[in-house]
């Protein structure tokens, strides 16, 4: 079970054991997924259109995105940022769900309502999700730059990358996209763990016989289900937060094509949606899809 349960009387987990098992569960989970993180980055990040039909596209489609990634760049693209990426998986994890217990706890001893509530979860999971992204945003950013980057590399290392960025845009650039990605994260994780919850009982209750046994699978299929619809809800403005991110970084993506230069989230918004329409706020949704099942599912397993 995943958050405070007052029936799980057999259960003797301390809070150290829950960071810990956040930790390692986002360690595991992003040397799976980086492949599909860095070609929905690339998506996100990619002016015109994603369909074979525009001349001026360099990527269209999932299978394609990758064969031009590995035959341009190498198989080790497919892992840029890992090193920071993997310092948020860590980070994040550990807050993500230490926070989580400890506020779900914190209701059931207020005895406000049951601690296992949708609305429960619903909060205690973006508040959770909310404090993690404090913690952990700059890594965020630097895990966006260097996968957004090309070759030759702008950033070399992840120290060069630090130095550089703090030289020539100064400290608040750890924190660009935060805007968007606070409004987007309190409803995708408040939906994730809510969602989990509420596809375990409705499992258990299709499935009585099942329910009680087959744990891990049920926590994958559960998990996995809850991640496709939280993300699928709140995509738009994660696109909004890459496109952010990577301000002032224009000179490492001329070679990809188009780019664009954004004075903040309206602004961001309003040009993505005037100059590549509503399906463009969706851009990279497949893998994202792709990702977000295989991730949440791998994470609650």
């Amino acid at each position: 079970m995943v958050g405070y349960d007052p029936k799980a009387d057999d259960r003797d987990i301390s809070n150290v054991e829950v960071a810990v098992a956040g930790s390692v569960s986002g360690l595991v989970t992003r040397v799976l997924i980086s492949p599909l993180d860095v070609i929905k980055i690339r998506f996100q990040l990619q002016i015109e259109r994603l369909s074979r039909s525009d001349p001026n596209a360099k990527y269209h489609g999932i299978l394609q995105a990758g064969r031009q990634i590995l035959q341009e760049e190498g198989p080790t693209a497919f892992w840029k940022g890992h090193i920071p990426a993997q310092l948020l998986s860590i980070g994040y994890g550990a807050v993500q769900f230490l926070s989580f217990e400890v506020l779900t706890e914190l209701v059931h001893r207020a005895s406000v309502r049951d601690a296992r509530d949708f609305s429960v979860h619903f909060l205690c999971g973006g508040l959770s999700a909310c404090v993690a992204t404090l913690a952990v945003h700059p890594v965020d950013v630097l895990r966006t730059r260097f996968a957004a980057q090309g070759e030759p590399r702008v950033y070399k290392t992840l120290r060069d990358a630090v130095v550089t960025m703090y030289r020539t845009e100064g400290p608040l650039v750890f924190y660009k996209g935060l805007n968007p990605t606070l409004i987007a994260i309190f409803p995708y994780a408040g939906f994730q763990f809510s969602i989990y919850s509420s596809l375990k009982r409705a499992y258990e209750w299709a499935l009585p016989a099942e329910g009680k046994k087959n744990g891990n699978f049920k926590n994958l299929l559960c998990g996995s289900g809850a991640g496709v619809i939280s993300k699928t809800l709140t995509y738009p403005l994660d696109l909004f937060k890459k496109r952010l991110q990577v301000g002032g970084f224009e000179q490492a993506r001329a070679s990809f094509g188009q780019v664009r230069s954004y004075k903040g989230l309206l602004d961001c918004a309003g040009q993505v949606l005037r100059e590549e329409g509503a399906q463009g706020c969706f851009k990279g949704l497949s893998p994202s899809l792709l990702k977000a099942a295989l991730s949440t599912g791998l994470v609650f397993f």
